[in-house]
């Protein structure tokens, strides 16, 4: 997970332990991290912002000039990332629905992005979440025009146990949404579970349909689900459907095969949005929390 970017990264902060922390001896070295960064799939935009937050925290920091600053140098970094990927207020789905629950009202997740991240899998993931929370969920196959996407959303529906709404091929998605929660109100169901196309995010007529649902449905959370080994186009289909459609919260798919791992560090500081899980397989356990100082660990840790 991450290694390209991991060992890129500890040759920098090789680099720069043994230089001097002036202005004029970081200059070359906070460019070769700009492009370790920017060669690794972060935006030009947030490799920038990673590297003005180190030297505000290296320029002059008083360190033995011919002892070992890896420390000092490593903590400066972690905390440059964490403050860069810190952006958007958290979100936590699962407080978030039991305080639906009190409230006596379910509460209702729209799941938005193309076709091949993950999507469907993903839905089905944070499901058995919820359920080891103790919520119930019913599922809504709001992907009436892909082929198999119904049948896919009900396999998962059939292992976990849940219930599915359904319409036919090509009938209306907000109708499918409105009916899971008309279905959850009647019979106490904590969470809706709203599946959706995903063609390709240039696709208007898709931006509309999306729309419509959101207007229909009136979702308590937006979930843009992203695919981690598209690298910067996961970043420009975050920014493209966050303008269109507008999302609160993401989810990173196929991380634990991601070498990289610039969308990570870029999606939450450009969009604003937090990343709040990340697929690292294809079991319904492979589904972990995100934060920021995770992720500056895992890329700056020893193992």
């Amino acid at each position: 997970m991450f290694d390209k970017l991991k060992q890129g990264l500890k040759g920098i902060v090789d680099k720069i332990s043994k230089t001097g922390l002036t202005e004029k001896d970081l200059e070359p070295l906070v460019w070769d991290l700009q492009m370790q960064l920017i060669s690794n799939d972060v935006s030009v935009q947030v490799a920038e912002r990673v590297c003005e937050e180190l030297k505000k925290r290296l320029v002059g920091q008083e360190a033995n000039r011919f002892g070992d600053k890896s420390n000092v140098v490593k903590k400066a970094l972690k905390e440059s990332i964490e403050v860069v990927m810190q952006t958007g207020k958290g979100v936590d789905l699962v407080s978030a629905a039991r305080e639906a629950k009190k409230a006596g009202h379910p509460y209702i997740v729209m799941f938005v992005g193309i076709n091949g991240t993950g999507k469907t899998t993903t839905i089905a993931k944070v499901t058995h979440l919820l359920q080891k929370s103790g919520l119930s969920v019913v599922l809504a196959s709001g992907d009436t025009y892909r082929a198999g996407a119904i049948e896919q959303l009900e396999e998962h529906a059939r292992r976990l146990d849940v219930k599915i709404i359904r319409h036919q091929y090509g009938s209306d998605a907000a109708a499918v949404g409105f009916d899971a929660v008309q279905h959850a109100k009647a019979k106490g169901v904590d969470v809706v579970m709203i599946d959706t196309a995903g063609r390709m995010q240039t696709n208007r007529n898709l931006m509309d349909e999306l729309t419509k649902i959101k207007r229909v449905i009136q979702p308590n959370l937006t979930v843009m689900i992203l695919d981690s080994l598209i690298g910067n186009d996961a970043t420009e289909q975050a920014l493209t459907f966050n303008k269109a459609v507008g999302f609160d919260a993401a989810i990173l798919t196929k991380v634990d095969a991601d070498a990289k791992g610039g969308s990570s560090l870029s999606v939450s500081f450009l969009t604003g949005k937090p990343v709040i899980y990340i697929g690292v397989g294809q079991g319904y356990d492979d589904l972990q929390p995100f934060d920021a100082g995770w992720f500056a660990e895992k890329l700056l840790g020893d193992s």
